[in-house]
């Protein structure tokens, strides 16, 4: 497992992110309610489950659980 930082994140024009693609298996997981740091995610696919995290730099983080 590996620590993803996301530079292809997407996010809607409320500025919530409405997917990721898994750090582990790279599946795409859209997220029609959105997230952002300080939530958990899953991978639909997988099952792992990551931190959202913000970097300094603004950008955000997927950490495994």
């Amino acid at each position: 497992m590996h620590d993803q930082d996301e530079d292809d994140l997407k996010a809607n024009s409320a500025g919530h992110y409405t997917e990721f693609d898994c750090p582990n298996c790279t599946a795409n997981n859209p997220m029609p309610d959105g997230f952002g740091p300080g939530d958990e995610v899953r991978c639909n696919y997988c099952g792992d489950e990551f931190d959202v995290k913000q970097r300094d730099d603004g950008r955000l983080k997927l950490k495994p659980r």
